[in-house]
């Protein structure tokens, strides 16, 4: 019963942080655009400042909070009975809305610099955010060649795995660092009269914003980063279940939060010779964060 509560009560607090995160993503999306309608000269495409504006409001809604959907989709209980494929075409295809918006936002901005006259990439925002969508969209086609398509050998999955969720989870973290930067060079080019010093309702406004993002991060890397909401392993290994054994169990096993059980273990290695490969299998596909 106490293993039963602590799971219960672990599901709730697993509930709770989504719904947090959820909200301070959604509000930092319209925190965004408040910024660059009530602030700014709002959105446009005609290389004026409105141009530019697309940058922030892109970057923090795909760059920012699709990312960070993306990073725990695999984690919500109720999407453990959907295929494991099925879930990587949905990690993949937020991935690539959030690598699109990036690119667009980023679009925006030079144009803006080239239409102004204004230099391209001599910031350490501009070469941290370049570098973030490079290694993105590294990140992304090797996610599409090695655990989407079915041609990548096991061996080699499961050796890129934990460089794959590593990877991703960096990603997530150096962009909100990148977007953090942009929005305090953003607030000292443009406010003058008052400065950025003075404090001005803007600046007020948007440091507000930077804080979202810092929480929404912090939510979603905790979420990513703990091991008992893994999603549990495929039928192959429930199949191991002792007779009478609960779901309960095998998701124990597959997050190795309950490896004292010594009658499931035994079992599981009287398993092993027929089922390694399927294993192995299963931890290259289904040990992952992402």
């Amino acid at each position: 019963p106490s293993h039963g509560a602590r799971k219960m009560e672990d599901y709730g607090r697993f509930l709770a942080l989504l719904v947090s995160a959820l909200l301070v993503g959604f509000v930092s999306v319209i925190f965004s655009l408040v910024w660059v309608f009530h602030y700014r000269e709002g959105l446009s495409w005609d290389g004026g400042l409105g141009e530019f504006n697309w940058h922030p409001v892109l970057v923090i809604t795909g760059f920012v909070f699709i990312q960070g959907i993306a990073l725990i989709v695999y984690r919500l209980p109720w999407t453990w009975k959907c295929s494991k494929l099925l879930m990587k075409f949905i990690h993949a295809g937020l991935n690539t809305i959030a690598m699109i918006l990036a690119i667009v936002s980023m679009v925006a901005v030079f144009e803006y610099h080239n239409a102004r006259n204004i230099p391209n990439m001599y910031s350490l925002h501009s070469w941290i955010g370049l570098t973030a969508v490079i290694f993105y969209s590294l990140q992304l086609f090797l996610g599409f060649a090695v655990f989407l398509l079915p041609f990548a050998p096991v061996p080699l999955r499961a050796a890129l795995m934990p460089i794959h969720v590593y990877s991703g989870l960096t990603i997530f973290a150096t962009v909100i660092a990148t977007a953090l930067m942009g929005i305090t060079e953003k607030l000292l080019f443009s406010l003058k009269n008052p400065a950025y010093s003075a404090l001005p309702p803007e600046a007020t406004f948007v440091n507000c914003l930077g804080l979202l993002l810092v929480i929404f991060g912090a939510l979603i890397l905790w979420m990513a980063s703990r091991p008992h909401w893994k999603r549990p392993l495929e039928e192959n290994t429930k199949v191991l279940r002792p007779i009478g054994g609960t779901p309960e169990g095998t998701e124990a096993e597959s997050t190795m939060t309950d490896g004292s059980n010594a009658e499931k273990s035994d079992l599981r290695i009287s398993s092993e010779a027929a089922r390694k490969q399927n294993l192995k299998l299963d931890e290259a596909g289904q040990r992952s964060t992402m």
